[in-house]
C-alpha cells in the first residue's frame, strides 16, 4: 500500500533525523527522550503541512514550476524545522 509505505518512510526519516539532531547538531543530553521525540515529530508534521501548502500555492494556484516550488518549500521548511527544534525541542 503506497500510503502505508509513504507513512513508514516519513516516520523512518523523521526518526533518523531526530537521532542525528539529538546527537550531532544539538548534542542534547536531556533524559526526556520521549517528550523530545514527540515534539520533534509534531514539528516535522507541521513542516510537512507547510511544505505541501507552499507547493500547492506556488505550483497549483500560482502556476510556478513544480520543482522550483518544491525547492522554495524545502528552504522554508528547513528554516522552520531548525528554528522550532532549536527553541523548543532541544532547549535544556
Amino acid at each position: 500500500n503506497k500510503y502505508i509505505a509513504n507513512s513508514t518512510g516519513f516516520v523512518c526519516a523523521a526518526s533518523t533525523n531526530y537521532l542525528l539532531n539529538r546527537i550531532w547538531t544539538f548534542q542534547s543530553h536531556d533524559p526526556q527522550v520521549t517528550r523530545q521525540y514527540m515534539l520533534f515529530l509534531a514539528i516535522a508534521l507541521i513542516g510537512l503541512g507547510i511544505n505541501n501548502g507552499i507547493i500547492y500555492l506556488l505550483s497549483d494556484r500560482g502556476k510556478l514550476n513544480f520543482y522550483l516550488s518544491k525547492l522554495l518549500a524545502i528552504g522554508v521548511v528547513t528554516i522552520w524545522n531548525f528554528l522550532m527544534n532549536y527553541f523548543f525541542t532541544f532547549t535544556a
